[in-house]
């Protein structure tokens, strides 16, 4: 089944001189022929954006709410649509992309709830000497036209984070999503335009990063920029945006503390998720997992029954843990990364070996924190097991990484659980739970090299906004 693929530009779909093939990775079949945006055309597409910033800015917060509201009803309907779009383009198993249309249905509304929370507060100006008989309060007020670019691995539920925020804080949006998994954003723009959004307040836009990304990036008209991709990529926009207002979310190479005292069975079951879940490429995905060494034989042998029973192959079958990954080069240099761990004395506990696009999943041991699978991001099914003598050490290797995105900590010990939280430099601490874990309403972003600003309907609002004073002169 062949889909159509067309740019949403002032309201109307278009097509374009200049097409890309889109692949299924999984066997390689043409999905369908992308149009790539023209100069002209990504032109175009800001200046509608642009034209709509005082329609947005003027519509009712309700309003914004309901159409937002109705937008997950029409995704709703469409569901099986939307998870075999997800599946046919980006390879991911179908257990996974039912769930990532489910949240991306959930984060809808609380986008929609946040609309009608948005707010200011009153200044105590009288505080100050001289000021007696002033009144002050701030207001949020819209930014502006949002570029949003998204990347693969989530080609729904990372577009609504991006796009509901700007709709629900009353900015038009102009979209990029990734080039090999466009189509659940185009799905998304017809059911908002469904559900009423001003026509031109969303214009969806198909090319390359250093083309139409820089484009938007670059464009005065443009006043915030929300990312999520690689670090290089995250640099380059932060170098062009000049003056604009950005959200830098850039990936990890998550780590995971098992603690002696811990539950094993809790930590072994979470931690095979986190490792292995579409195919590894997720920014959280567990890469690091430090095992105390009283546990570490018990947690290996467990954790490695339970690699052993994931089912591998075709992303459509219900019972399909591990699919491809999004391209053969992307296997290509994860298969790279293992042998050379390998080569410089890491030892393969299982896995290792790739078939065209699909990665076994892979556990590797006695590995070296200079090795690629643990310094970078894998963002792959690989993961290495660490063992350490006492919990201030592990906190240390944890820690000991140009990332800070999330960390996972299973205790039972409280007081290790908030040292953990206390020394740890990310933008999440999960107890109990891999760094994986994240449900969408909850502040969502990294330190260092993960990025700057954060996700979440209401947090990305605060940064899709910008504060006016108001003082009245009595």
């Amino acid at each position: 089944m062949s889909f159509t693929y067309r740019m949403l530009i002032n309201g109307e779909w278009v097509g374009s001189g200049v097409t890309k093939a889109v692949l299924n990775p999984y066997n390689q079949e043409v999905i369908g022929d992308l149009p790539i945006a023209s100069e002209a055309q990504v032109d175009q597409a800001i200046a509608a954006a642009d034209r709509s910033r005082e329609v947005m800015a003027e519509l009712p917060a309700h309003q914004r709410a309901a159409i937002l509201e109705q937008t997950a009803v029409l995704i709703a309907r469409r569901r099986e649509e939307m998870v075999l779009e997800i599946i046919r383009e980006a390879g991911k198993a179908r257990k996974w992309a039912t769930v990532e249309v489910n949240r991306a249905l959930e984060n809808l509304k609380f986008a929609a709830e946040e609309a009608k929370r948005i707010h200011g507060e009153t200044v105590p100006m009288d505080a100050s000497v001289g000021s007696e008989n002033r009144i002050g309060f701030w207001i949020r007020v819209p930014a502006g036209v949002v570029a949003a670019i998204s990347p693969f691995n989530f080609p729904l539920n990372l577009v609504v984070h991006k796009v509901a925020p700007a709709i629900a804080a009353g900015n038009p949006v102009v979209l990029k999503p990734a080039s090999n998994t466009p189509g659940a954003a185009q799905l998304l723009g017809e059911c908002l335009l469904k559900a009423g959004l001003p026509s031109s307040a969303l214009n969806i836009v198909y090319g390359g990063g250093s083309t139409v990304g820089e484009m938007l990036v670059k464009d005065e008209r443009v006043a915030k920029v929300t990312f999520t991709g690689s670090p290089p990529v995250g640099r380059r926009i932060k170098a062009l945006s000049g003056l604009k207002k950005v959200t830098l979310e850039l990936g990890s190479n998550s780590g995971t503390i098992v603690d002696a005292g811990a539950d094993l069975d809790l930590a072994v079951s979470r931690c095979t998720m986190g490792s292995f879940a579409y195919s590894g490429q997720v920014c959280i995905a567990v890469q690091r997992i430090y095992l105390d060494e009283k546990i570490a034989d018990e947690f290996e042998t467990k954790f490695l029954e339970a690699t052993g029973k994931l089912v591998v192959g075709n992303p459509i079958d219900a019972d399909t843990d591990v699919g491809p990954m999004i391209s053969a080069a992307e296997a290509e240099r994860v298969e790279t990364w293992v042998k050379e761990a390998l080569s410089q004395g890491a030892r393969l506990l299982t896995g290792g070996q790739r078939d065209g696009n699909i990665m076994q999943p892979t556990v590797l041991t006695d590995v070296l924190p200079e090795m690629a699978v643990m310094c970078q991001e894998v963002f792959a099914p690989v993961v290495s097991l660490v063992r350490y003598k006492s919990f201030d050490e592990a906190l240390r290797m944890l820690d000991d990484s140009v990332f800070g995105l999330q960390a996972g900590i299973f205790t039972r010990d409280i007081h290790k659980a908030f040292e953990a939280v206390k020394r740890i430099n990310v933008g999440g601490v999960m107890i109990n739970d891999v760094p994986t874990f994240r449900v969408d309403h909850m502040p969502y972003g990294g330190n260092k090299e993960s990025g700057i600003g954060r996700e979440g309907p209401r947090f990305a609002i605060e940064e899709m906004t910008n504060l006016k004073m108001v003082c009245i002169n009595l």
